[in-house]
């Protein structure tokens, strides 16, 4: 009688112990459907609500971040992946930089901890940024998110009172990015046919930003320290193929770039897409062909750069929101975008400028590509955070 209580009592306690673990997702976090488990813990398993009970305090955070995965072989069932392949993806989980970098991953990995080092130092070295005697901005009416679609006019003057061009426009990098912004058509659908004068405006702008500014130059000492680029010519060149790299937005013609679509400003489908320039917008309401009517944010910087989300009207079409980075110089503006499209492609990117935290949205081009097929960048711009 005791041995057969004793084995009525293991099996009772086995068969218990081993339907827990048919009903609990340890161990088992973004596998695939087995059906030899009472219930799944993949992404599918909300869809068809067959869900282990612990899926979600197991799962929902060990299946997206890279604790204890860096560096492991992809499998199609994950959400996202912490090898390293997947930056080259855009499938990266949302920690594999931070984690990657020093828990068995790429040694070229950027943290996000050295995006926010390098972009304070940025920061520091735009020495041609607009002094608060040089540039001069009235903000004026500020509206709620709701409100940003009414187009209705709420400010009568004009967002720029004053700005030093004299001073400003004649430094190098300035009077190169003045050259090439009235190099394009603004309507998508209509190719653009660029002379070899133009090119070479491309090419002035990106060597006066990149090589003979402190401040492009320290952007690629970052990016060579961290294997992105072999030298400044590679370096240039992925830069001018990223930017200037024509492709379509509209009936298959090469009608834009991500420089176009973000420096000069686009329409598309009757509105205004892109235009997160502030040079940019300073030419056109100077010369009568844009009025601004609001803004929705202001950053809270009280020097420039400061970052605002303004609506206008650029003769005709409207712009529910167009953020800018304001008073910076082109290179600054080149810079902080390129370092985020290059890190963090198609996500928010954390940059830090004199300890103020500001976030930068990158979207790549996914319709076509250059080289070993890089992405053009699509669009790139600063997000409201206040």
């Amino acid at each position: 009688m005791k041995v057969s209580a004793v084995l009525v009592l293991c099996v009772t306690l086995f068969c218990q112990g081993h339907s827990n673990s048919l009903d609990s997702c340890a161990g088992r976090c973004g596998y695939g459907t087995d059906s030899n488990f009472s219930c799944q813990c993949n992404p599918s398993c909300e869809r068809y609500n067959d869900c282990c009970s612990d899926y979600t305090e197991l799962c929902k955070t060990e299946a997206t971040s890279c604790k204890n995965r860096c560096g492991e072989k992809y499998n199609s069932q994950n959400p996202c992946h912490c090898n390293s392949k997947c930056p080259q993806y855009n499938n990266c989980c949302r920690d594999y930089a931070e984690l990657c970098d020093t828990d068995g991953g790429d040694s070229n990995v950027i943290t996000d901890a050295e995006i926010k080092t390098l972009s304070e130092a940025l920061y520091a070295l735009d020495s041609n940024k607009a002094s608060s005697s040089q540039l001069i901005i009235d903000p004026q009416a500020l509206v709620p998110d709701s409100q940003t679609s009414s187009q209705n006019d709420l400010s009568s003057g004009p967002l720029f009172r004053y700005l030093d061009e004299s001073t400003l426009f004649s430094r190098p990098s300035f009077a190169a990015l003045l050259a090439v912004l009235d190099n394009y058509n603004r309507m998508t659908g209509q190719a653009e046919d660029f002379s070899s004068q133009q090119v070479a405006e491309q090419e002035t702008f990106l060597r006066e930003s990149m090589s003979n500014t402190e401040l492009g130059r320290e952007l690629f000492a970052f990016l060579y320290t961290k294997g992105v680029y072999k030298s400044e010519e590679d370096f240039l060149y992925d830069l001018k193929m990223m930017w200037f790299g024509l492709y379509s937005r509209n009936n298959n013609k090469l009608d834009s770039s991500g420089f176009e679509h973000i420096f000069a400003g686009e329409i598309k489908g009757g509105k205004v897409s892109g235009f997160h320039n502030w040079i940019q917008f300073y030419l056109l309401e100077k010369s009568g062909k844009l009025n601004y009517y609001s803004h929705s944010f202001n950053g809270p910087w009280t020097a420039y750069p400061d970052v605002i989300g303004m609506q206008f009207m650029w003769d005709g079409y409207y712009k529910q929101v167009g953020s800018a980075v304001i008073g910076c110089s082109p290179e600054f503006d080149l810079a902080i975008y390129s370092l985020c499209y290059i890190a963090r492609p198609g996500k928010h990117c954390y940059l830090s400028l004199g300890g103020k935290e500001l976030i930068i949205q990158t979207y790549t081009w996914n319709n076509s590509s250059y080289g070993d097929g890089k992405k053009f960048i699509g669009s790139a711009y600063p997000v409201s955070m206040y």
